[in-house]
C-alpha cells in the first residue's frame, strides 16, 4: 500500500461535510491544512482525538493551520458527532474511502496482535499549495496533538 512522503503533492478530493456541505482540498489552497484521519466517529480514542483538536483549534489557526477530520462515517452520524462534541473544525465523510486509500490512511494494520484491513489513523500536515509536509501513520489518538504540535513548532497553552 502506498503512502504519502513529504515532498509530495497531496491527492486532490471533494467530499461531503458534517454540516450538508462540501470541501475540497482546493478550497483551501493558501492555507497550511492539518488533515487528520480517524475510523469511526463516537468511539473512545476518536472522541479523545476530536477534542483534542477542538481544544487546540484556536492556536493551530493563529497560526495559519486548517484542521480537517476525515472519516468513512456517514455525513448524518459526523453531523451527530460534531454537534454532541461541539467540534468547530469540518468533519469530512468518505465513505467510498477513496481518498484514505489514496493517503495510504485505508488498507491494512495490526488490530490487537490480529491484521484486519480499515482505516489506519493518521495526520497529514500539508503547505500552502498542497504539497505533504508530515505524513504520520498509526498515530496514538492520545496525546497525539501534543506530539504533532510540537513536532510543526506550535506550542499549546499548558505544554512545557
Amino acid at each position: 500500500m502506498p503512502r504519502l512522503e513529504p515532498g509530495q503533492p497531496a491527492p486532490t478530493w471533494t467530499l461531503p461535510t458534517a454540516d450538508g456541505g462540501e470541501l475540497s482540498l482546493s478550497d483551501l489552497a493558501g492555507r497550511k491544512v492539518i488533515l487528520y484521519v480517524y475510523p469511526a466517529a463516537m468511539t473512545p480514542g476518536c472522541t479523545t482525538q476530536a477534542c483534542d483538536f477542538r481544544d487546540n483549534e484556536a492556536v493551530f489557526t493563529r497560526e495559519g493551520y486548517a484542521v480537517v477530520g476525515v472519516s468513512p462515517d456517514p455525513v448524518d452520524k459526523l453531523a451527530t458527532f460534531a454537534d454532541q462534541e461541539s467540534l468547530g473544525f469540518p468533519l469530512v465523510s468518505d465513505e467510498d474511502k477513496e481518498m484514505l486509500t489514496a493517503y495510504g490512511a485505508y488498507g491494512e494494520k495490526q488490530n490487537y496482535g490480529k491484521t484486519v484491513v480499515g482505516v489506519i489513523r493518521s495526520t497529514f500536515v500539508l503547505d500552502e499549495e498542497g504539497v505533504v509536509e508530515v505524513a504520520k501513520y498509526n498515530v496514538r489518538a492520545k496525546g497525539h496533538v501534543t506530539s504533532l504540535a510540537k513536532q510543526l513548532g506550535v506550542e499549546l497553552p499548558g505544554a512545557g
